[in-house]
Protein backbone atom coordinates (compact mmCIF):
# COMPACT_ATOMS: atom_id res chain seq x y z
CA UNK A 1 0.00 0.00 0.00
CA UNK A 2 1.21 3.48 -0.88
CA UNK A 3 2.13 5.87 1.91
CA UNK A 4 -0.47 8.56 2.60
CA UNK A 5 0.51 12.05 3.72
CA UNK A 6 -2.08 14.63 4.71
CA UNK A 7 -1.56 18.27 5.59
CA UNK A 8 -4.17 19.17 8.21
CA UNK A 9 -5.42 21.75 10.68
CA UNK A 10 -6.79 21.29 14.20
CA UNK A 11 -10.43 22.26 13.69
CA UNK A 12 -10.93 21.04 10.14
CA UNK A 13 -14.03 18.89 9.58
CA UNK A 14 -12.86 17.99 6.08
CA UNK A 15 -9.60 16.67 7.53
CA UNK A 16 -11.58 14.44 9.89
CA UNK A 17 -13.80 13.19 7.07
CA UNK A 18 -10.75 12.48 4.89
CA UNK A 19 -9.10 10.46 7.67
CA UNK A 20 -12.30 8.44 8.17
CA UNK A 21 -12.59 7.72 4.45
CA UNK A 22 -8.94 6.65 4.24
CA UNK A 23 -9.26 4.40 7.31
CA UNK A 24 -12.39 2.82 5.79
CA UNK A 25 -10.36 2.20 2.61
CA UNK A 26 -7.82 0.22 4.65
CA UNK A 27 -5.18 2.88 5.28
CA UNK A 28 -3.85 2.23 8.78
CA UNK A 29 -1.21 4.93 9.02
CA UNK A 30 -1.60 8.46 7.73
CA UNK A 31 1.40 10.75 7.86
CA UNK A 32 -0.31 13.81 9.27
CA UNK A 33 1.43 17.17 9.05
CA UNK A 34 -0.22 19.99 11.02
CA UNK A 35 0.08 23.29 9.20
CA UNK A 36 -1.89 25.47 11.62
CA UNK A 37 0.91 25.37 14.19
CA UNK A 38 3.89 25.13 11.86
CA UNK A 39 4.58 27.92 9.33
CA UNK A 40 7.31 25.87 7.63
CA UNK A 41 4.91 22.99 7.06
CA UNK A 42 2.32 25.43 5.66
CA UNK A 43 4.92 26.79 3.21
CA UNK A 44 5.90 23.23 2.26
CA UNK A 45 2.23 22.33 1.64
CA UNK A 46 1.78 25.38 -0.59
CA UNK A 47 4.93 24.57 -2.53
CA UNK A 48 3.99 20.90 -3.04
CA UNK A 49 0.29 21.37 -3.80
CA UNK A 50 -0.11 24.95 -4.98
CA UNK A 51 -3.00 25.23 -2.50
CA UNK A 52 -3.60 27.13 0.75
CA UNK A 53 -6.49 25.09 2.20
CA UNK A 54 -6.49 21.89 4.22
CA UNK A 55 -6.57 19.02 3.89
CA UNK A 56 -4.09 18.47 1.11
CA UNK A 57 -3.68 14.75 0.54
CA UNK A 58 -0.83 12.89 -1.13
CA UNK A 59 -0.88 9.18 -1.94
CA UNK A 60 2.70 8.24 -2.62
CA UNK A 61 3.96 11.24 -4.58
CA UNK A 62 0.57 11.85 -6.24
CA UNK A 63 -1.26 14.97 -5.10
CA UNK A 64 -4.90 13.94 -4.71
CA UNK A 65 -6.18 17.34 -3.55
CA UNK A 66 -8.65 17.89 -0.73
CA UNK A 67 -11.48 15.85 0.76
CA UNK A 68 -13.84 16.44 -2.17
CA UNK A 69 -11.22 15.13 -4.59
CA UNK A 70 -10.55 12.10 -2.37
CA UNK A 71 -14.28 11.39 -2.08
CA UNK A 72 -14.68 11.61 -5.87
CA UNK A 73 -11.85 9.10 -6.37
CA UNK A 74 -13.56 6.74 -3.94
CA UNK A 75 -16.94 7.13 -5.64
CA UNK A 76 -15.40 6.47 -9.07
CA UNK A 77 -13.67 3.32 -7.78
CA UNK A 78 -10.20 4.78 -8.40
CA UNK A 79 -9.01 5.22 -4.82
CA UNK A 80 -8.07 1.57 -4.32
CA UNK A 81 -6.09 1.61 -7.60
CA UNK A 82 -4.13 4.61 -6.34
CA UNK A 83 -3.53 3.11 -2.89
CA UNK A 84 -2.54 -0.30 -4.27
CA UNK A 85 -0.83 0.15 -7.63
Amino acid sequence: MQAVTMYTGAFCPYCTMAKRLLHAAGVENIGEIRVDTNPEAFAEMQQRSGQRSVPQIFIGETHVGGFTDLYRLQQEGKLDELLNP
